[in-house]
């Protein structure tokens, strides 16, 4: 992906219902919205909003978006590895699969896309919070894709999270380790 030539970015976040799935696609939509002309959307979960599968689609592109919704995506960020072979097939050739590294053990049934499996939960963990996995996940794919600036997404956590400032510094911290992760990959 040609980071300053980007002029449309898709990504499908997935995870179990309470882990922040929907709060970091929310929040890279927001962002998005700073630098791209058009931005889609879509949040889905099952009826257990907390353990079953919940996923948002994200879409953000300076020409008009067809469908919020997409079969295959540029990028699947995985916040829980054991949602793996569900939506292996939903990267596109050629794509990049984020996945969080704790509890990844499903084979890769393709080699058309990149994988990283980076460890957000062990970082999210060793800063008292488990809940903020999905800043350090959104925090690496930013810093991977370059689709959007993480100054633009510190602008949505501080707009966010505003009238709670312990809350505010535990995000900023977490989303700055999850750049600070993503620029080490290769």
């Amino acid at each position: 992906m040609e980071h300053a030539k980007m002029s449309r970015g898709e990504v499908i976040m997935a995870g179990i219902g309470g882990m922040g799935v929907l709060v970091a696609g929310a929040v890279l939509a927001e962002a998005a919205f700073q630098r791209y002309e058009h931005v889609s959307y879509a949040p889905a979960y099952g009826f257990a909003k907390r353990g079953g599968l919940c996923q948002c689609t994200v879409v953000f592109s300076n020409e008009k978006i067809s469908s919020p919704l997409l079969d295959q995506a540029q990028v699947v960020m995985l916040l829980d590895s054991s949602q793996f072979g569900t939506l292996e097939p939903r990267v596109r050739p050629g794509g990049l699969i984020i996945a969080e590294k704790a509890g990844l053990t499903a084979e890769r049934g393709r080699e058309d896309y990149k994988l990283h499996a980076l460890p957000g939960m062990e970082i999210a963990i060793s800063m008292g919070s488990s809940v903020v996995n999905n800043l350090i996940l959104l925090g690496a794919y930013v810093a991977i894709t370059g689709s959007v600036s993480p100054e633009l997404i510190e602008e949505e956590l501080r707009r966010r999270y505003a009238d709670n400032e312990k809350v505010l510094a535990r995000n900023l911290d977490a989303f700055g380790r999850g750049v600070a992760l993503g620029r080490t990959v290769e």
